[in-house]
């Protein structure tokens, strides 16, 4: 193995590069060419070292993780704090007349990823490259993500994300390993892109390979020059469709032909290259490929990799059914997200005949040995059609994946508990070995080294040193602090300075003023119904109504939300909409504003989050409980010192378990519990028993909130009332956890201003038990325990 060189010093180097991407000097350059400029020059650093990253772990047994997202954030500050330069990147910019934050609000987010799945993924590569581990990112690369969300007379408008129209150093094009991915209608380049993720404290850099779609022949000159001019583009824009946008709006069939389009030709690539790579480090018998390769399923949008590997085995190298099934059930392990029915994809039979008549072909062979398998257990036969991997017309990818990985596992402990004993029950019945928990977690490296300086700089000093950034169990150690009067004080001005910044960032970005002496109380997540944004917004209703009926005392407090609806869930769409018509009112309300303030904020993604969560005080986690797999902006707030409201749902309950229930605000109806109390629930005798409950809903059709007579309100009225969209009213128990929500977050507001100092203790205590939560201990219990795969550190010969 080559070992890296060592490269010149940063400092020296960015001038050179400004001016190469600029043509002029650079304290005359534009923003956004110094800094591309920059960016260049801490490649620079690295660019040996990931040289030689790539080429140990190709010869060593490494992980893939197989992901349609990776929501990465911004770039060049995370790589200057991951290689030790962000000093020197701000004495650069000084010599050369640049001002250093100014120069990072040049960059756009990596628009390839949305919610916590991506996010997730993205932790996760950097716990990896910071540990050592040889584990590589697959994914797309989309040209413009999901949408960028604006926000026009309160309803959200989508537009494209045009992340990367300009040229975008952290992306480096691979083309001389490319791969062809075929459908039956067409044949497609996959394009190979690397992002490189620096590990902090190492010199080993990982990868995360993302595949953009290119067709064969960029363009038909013979169809153009006969004046077919549609003709010409017309097989070249669907294969640009493929890697256009994040998760296609698939509620027509086309959409879904164009998901599923998109699921293979990302698994097909990759498991090219990786069968390719096998070969060329160990030989043309691959009945050892899974002793050289683990793939981390995660979530069912990779499922098709596992007939795709059959195919590539029995097609392309001739193996046997048996022996390429061997490899296949050794190859994969499978990470479920969700107890919801409707997330475990299920498609139309008729899609994948249209596609790829040979994947079709090995689907059902495995349909087939699955229902003899299962006859040959003694199972009942209705049992055996409902869980067989195609059945009514579909085709159910959940159930493929529990059937031919080696490990299937959740996400937080209840929910792991779940899905064993509920959403894949009948699986761990069958399979109880390969069941397992893995307890999501966050990087600290962005998520607190990066995001908020200040404490990172108090936590230092009390360590003794920067060895937690690597190590967080050694915040344990620091829980006695919390009797220290004085590092509680300062711990207090650290997120008073948190606010003021914030506040600053949403008058220039949102135009609203708040009031950093107010309790940010803070909502951001995926749009969804059973999240109960809902919940959180008739809550601010309420609470504006006590207000104008002359209650007093009511503790200032400032409602943060931030979240994206699916471009074809309109019921989401409604509820942004009225979280808006109720910022409208309360900020424009000559009493209600000045104790309440409402900001959603715009096109949420993980740059606005960098801001929101240092200045957080308490930390909306309200799903109905059994809903949420885990949570990671949970992880995150409580990292950062800001208290949990929510309910024992996902990671709360670990949260809880961790910190002790007198250090977070806990409501509502417990999983255990939500199943005899739904049997004779009625939320509309709970609306005409309960005033507060009445007045809230009744604001939604009486002229007190305007949705512009589209009828929104009237249906998310209904939903509650009437029916929910599954045959029930209320089907999230929003009414029901109301006023338990509403005596926990009144009690909450109160206790932040009775005791600062005890608020401050609690946390410190919820900073220092944040260890649990890093993503190098959820890494490190995958590696050990699923992907048995040891650190290869390249400064070792």
């Amino acid at each position: 193995m080559n070992l890296p060189a060592h490269p010149p010093a940063f400092i020296d180097t960015v001038g050179g590069h400004v001016r190469s991407v600029s043509g002029s000097a650079p304290d005359t350059s534009s923003r956004k060419k110094f800094w591309t400029g920059l960016s260049l020059a801490a490649i620079e650093q690295f660019a040996d070292k990931w040289d030689a990253t790539r080429e140990a772990y190709a010869a060593t047994r490494q992980q893939a993780y197989f992901s349609a997202e990776f929501l990465m954030g911004r770039a060049l500050l995370n790589n200057l704090t991951n290689l030790g330069l962000v000093d020197d990147a701000i004495k650069a910019a000084e010599e050369n007349g640049q001002d250093f934050l100014n120069v990072l609000e040049a960059e756009h987010d990596a628009a390839l990823g949305n919610g916590g799945l991506g996010r997730l993924a993205a932790c996760f590569l950097d716990s990896a490259a910071a540990q050592d581990y040889p584990v590589t990112g697959y994914g797309l690369l989309y040209r413009y993500g999901l949408f960028r969300q604006e926000i026009v007379d309160g309803f959200q408008k989508e537009h494209p994300d045009a992340w990367k129209e300009s040229f975008y150093p952290f992306v480096v094009r691979r083309g001389t390993q490319q791969r062809i991915v075929k459908f039956d209608d067409m044949h497609v380049r996959a394009i190979p892109f690397d992002m490189p993720i620096t590990g902090y404290g190492t010199d080993n850099v990982g990868t995360l390979r993302l595949w953009d779609a290119s067709p064969m022949t960029e363009f038909d000159y013979d169809a153009f020059n006969s004046q077919r001019f549609s003709d010409a583009i017309l097989e070249r824009e669907a294969v640009h469709d493929l890697t256009r946008v994040l998760y296609p709006n698939d509620t027509t069939y086309d959409g879904k032909v164009l998901r599923v389009r998109q699921q293979y030709f990302f698994v097909s690539a990759s498991l090219q290259e990786m069968v390719d790579n096998y070969i060329a480090h160990h030989g043309e018998d691959l009945r050892g490929f899974a002793d050289y390769n683990s793939v981390q399923l995660n979530d069912t949008h990779p499922v098709l990799g596992i007939p795709e590997l059959m195919r590539l085995l029995l097609d392309e190298h001739g193996m046997s059914w048996e022996d390429a099934w061997d490899v296949t059930t050794k190859t994969f392990a499978y990470t479920n997200h969700t107890v919801l029915q409707e997330a475990l994809e299920t498609w139309d039979v008729s899609i994948f005949q249209k596609l790829f008549g040979r994947i079709w072909e090995i689907v059902v062979e495995i349909d087939r040995r699955y229902r003899e398998d299962m006859a040959g257990r003694g199972l009942e036969p209705d049992t055996i059609h409902h869980y067989s991997p195609i059945h009514d017309g579909k085709v159910h990818m959940a159930w493929i994946a529990c059937y031919s990985s080696y490990s299937v596992n959740g996400v937080a402990a209840i929910h792991t508990e779940i899905i064993k004993r509920d959403t894949l029950g009948f699986w761990h019945d069958l399979y109880p070995e390969r069941f397992n928990n893995k307890t999501n977690g966050v990087t600290p490296r962005r998520w607190l080294r990066m995001s908020n300086p200040r404490l990172s700089e108090l936590l230092d000093r009390l360590v003794g040193s920067d060895e937690w950034v690597t190590d967080m169990d050694k915040l344990k150690e620091l829980r006695h602090f919390a009797d220290d009067d004085a590092v509680m004080e300062e711990l207090r001005e650290i997120k008073a300075a948190n606010k003021r910044d914030f506040a600053d960032w949403v008058r220039v970005h949102e135009h609203v003023d708040i009031d950093p002496e107010s309790v940010y109380d803070t909502q951001i997540k995926r749009l969804h119904e059973y999240k109960r944004q809902l919940l959180n917004a008739l809550y601010i209703l309420d609470l504006h109504f006590r207000i104008k009926d002359g209650e007093r005392g009511i503790p200032k407090r400032t409602f943060i939300f931030g979240a994206k609806a699916a471009p074809g869930y309109d019921r989401a769409k409604a509820i942004i909409k009225l979280i808006n018509a109720i910022g409208d009112v309360v900020n424009n309300d000559p009493e209600t504003s000045q104790y309440l303030r409402v900001v959603f904020v715009e096109n949420y993604n993980v740059s606005p989050a960098e801001h929101i969560i240092p200045a957080t005080d308490v930390s909306e986690q309200i799903s109905t409980a059994g809903k949420e797999a885990s949570g990671t902006s949970n992880m995150k707030f409580m990292m950062n010192g800001a208290l949990t409201l929510g309910t024992m749902d996902g990671a709360n309950v670990e949260i809880v378990d961790s910190v002790g229930e007198e250090n977070a605000y806990i409501f509502g109806a417990r999983e255990e519990e939500l199943p005899e109390l739904k049997k004779n629930y009625n939320p509309s005798e709970l609306y005409e028993s309960n005033p507060a409950i009445k007045r809230a809903l009744d604001a939604l059709i009486d002229g007190t909130l305007d949705d512009n007579h589209t009828g929104m309100f009237s249906d998310l009225r209904d939903s509650l009332l009437v029916d929910g969209g599954w045959n029930t009213p209320d089907p999230y128990y929003v009414l029901g956890d109301f006023e338990s929500y509403k005596e926990t977050r009144d009690r909450m507001a109160a206790e932040y201003y009775e005791d600062p100092l005890h608020w401050a203790r609690m946390c410190w205590i919820n900073i220092c038990e944040s260890g649990r939560f890093s993503s190098d201990r959820t890494i490190r219990d995958y590696a050990n325990e699923v992907w048995k795969i040891e650190p290869t550190p390249i400064n070792k010969a």
